[in-house]
């Protein structure tokens, strides 16, 4: 059986940057294998893994529960993190330079979490998601600072129409002077979905302009639902 390094080793990178760039968002198949991910499912209840609980329903972000992760990461999710991250660092750059913003974002992962550090973002913000019947997350942005990576993934851990039904992911682009675009993904047990953390430069007929996103989940039907959330720089508390 291949390692996860083997599997994102061999992901084609041009293709995903390629359409990661000109869309906002890319599935990458079968990422994780199903013991992977029954081993994370399962996992949801060791409580020594885990710096925090929210309960969505108590801050009105929708309804399920999440756990973020504490440092030291478990070995699985810190290869994940840091061989993404230098993969999509040269397209947020020119994500940057488009936009012209001089923020440029440094080759390596460790690099961004000294940046995030001296701004006082030391707590990790990678996070697993549970939701059962009627579960749902409300349109939102994963900011935590004012450091932050303009990409980000989200790793599927579930079955859908055999595990659970509903729960599909989606993403809204508000394009300036226009009406929101839905976009409604449902990624199969061990998929990637990387997306964009807050907006993506899109060239227009007048030079390039700032699409704004956001994402959440659709309700639930039945089943249970969990993901693997891993986001870049990390949060001040």
């Amino acid at each position: 059986m291949s390692t996860i390094l083997q599997r994102l080793e061999q992901i084609d990178w041009q293709s995903t940057s390629e359409d990661l760039h000109g869309n906002g968002h890319v599935v990458v198949p079968q990422v994780l294998t199903k013991e992977e991910c029954s081993d994370l499912v399962l996992g949801y209840d060791k409580d020594n893994l885990y710096r925090k609980t929210i309960s969505m329903q108590r801050y009105r972000f929708g309804s399920g529960e999440y756990k973020y992760f504490q440092y030291p990461l478990p070995a699985l999710i810190t290869t994940i993190r840091e061989t993404v991250y230098p993969r999509l660092a040269p397209i947020a750059n020119r994500w940057m330079e488009a936009a012209g913003v001089e923020t440029r974002f440094p080759a390596a992962h460790e690099e961004l979490r000294r940046r995030c550090n001296k701004k006082g973002q030391t707590k990790p913000t990678v996070l697993i998601l549970k939701y059962g019947h009627g579960g749902f997350n409300t349109l939102h942005q994963d900011l935590y600072g004012e450091v932050y990576f303009p990409m980000q993934l989200v790793l599927f851990l579930n079955q859908p129409e055999k595990d659970y039904t509903g729960g599909e992911f989606v993403l809204t682009e508000q394009i300036p002077r226009a009406q929101s675009k839905a976009i409604v993904l449902q990624p199969g047990q061990g998929d990637m979905l990387l997306f964009t953390t807050s907006w993506r430069p899109v060239k227009g007929s007048r030079g390039w302009y700032r699409v704004n996103m956001k994402h959440g989940v659709s309700p639930v039907n039945s089943g249970s639902r969990h993901t693997l959330g891993i986001i870049f720089h990390d949060a001040e508390s």
